[in-house]
């Protein structure tokens, strides 16, 4: 996805690539039995969460990841353990890096 972060002020004007990896646990034993969108941790609002927070300029992908973690425990209830890596691509560092990652977890 394409966004805007960085302590750069070009970062903030030209935008670079960003990559968002996101695994959570939860109990689905549930969802498992009852085939119920409703008992499950829905990806779509997973997604959603992660967009959105995307679209707000941070200075550091720290605070972004940090962001969407608290975005998944306060909406998502069934989630116990969430992990969050945020990867900008081909950053602006005077030299040939492919990526530069984040990775933040939280349990509840």
């Amino acid at each position: 996805m394409y966004a805007f972060h960085g302590c750069l002020d070009e970062e903030a004007k030209i935008g670079s690539e960003y990559r968002v990896d996101v695994e959570v646990k939860a109990n689905l034993r549930k969802s498992a039995k009852t085939d119920n969108l409703a008992d499950t941790v829905d990806y779509v609002h997973l997604n959603h969460i992660v967009k959105e927070e995307m679209a707000i300029r941070s200075k550091l992908l720290e605070e972004v990841a940090q962001r969407i973690l608290n975005r998944f425990f306060k909406e998502l209830r069934m989630i116990r353990k969430a992990t969050v890596a945020v990867s900008k691509i081909n950053p602006p560092m005077g030299g040939n890096v492919e990526e530069v990652v984040i990775i933040l977890t939280k349990k509840r």
